[in-house]
């Protein structure tokens, strides 16, 4: 590679670093503090790794992975848009999408392209990796909330249907043997704190 790639590089990895300062809704589970962005994308990759055998088909975990360490690089310029904010998808797509091409397009041209095509492919969740990387995106928070007493579904009044339809189609997409056990999670959660359940 040439020098002007490796200075690239590393201006893309100073950039990069400015994800430990976004800070996300979840808590961490010892309820100490919320979790920032990076540490959500280290966790997810590392679910990836030990929980590729439940993806719903085959799937590669080492490209999961780097999917789920790119995933949310975006935040750095657009900040986390937490699953019950209720606002526009197509407006935070677009802004999404900018924050992608500016940061990406600090790397040499070969790996722009290349970690712009993961992160599209991650979004669309069309191909098996990708849709194994969205329902764990889904899922770990979900685990963070029922084992914190509600977490950030507490603080937004967020009901059991509303977890079902936020949750469910991507888990249950991606990973439906981690979907049946959220399904168990979810009925005891909700039992408890008197939240409706189905009958």
């Amino acid at each position: 590679m040439e020098r002007d790639d490796l200075s690239q590089q590393l201006l893309f990895l100073r950039e990069i670093d400015r994800l430990k300062g976004v800070v996300r809704q979840s808590p961490l589970l010892d309820r100490s503090r919320k979790e920032n962005s990076a540490e959500h994308s280290w966790h997810l990759a590392m679910y990836a790794w030990l929980l590729s055998a439940y993806a719903a088909e085959q799937v590669n975990a080492g490209r999961v992975i780097q999917m789920l360490l790119l995933h949310d690089v975006v935040e750095i310029d657009v900040g986390d848009t937490p699953l019950h904010s209720g606002g526009s998808h197509a407006e935070q797509s677009a802004l999404e999408t900018q924050a992608a091409a500016r940061l990406f397009g600090l790397l040499p041209d070969a790996q722009r392209d290349d970690f712009m095509a993961l992160w599209l492919e991650f979004e669309h969740a069309e191909s098996a990796d990708a849709q194994f990387a969205k329902a764990l995106d889904r899922f770990q928070p979900l685990l963070v909330n029922v084992f914190t007493g509600g977490g950030t579904w507490v603080e937004s009044g967020v009901s059991y249907e509303q977890v079902i339809q936020r949750y469910g189609p991507a888990i249950r997409n991606g990973a439906p043997r981690l979907w049946a056990i959220c399904e168990q999670w979810l009925a005891q959660h909700f039992a408890e704190r008197g939240g409706s359940t189905p009958n």
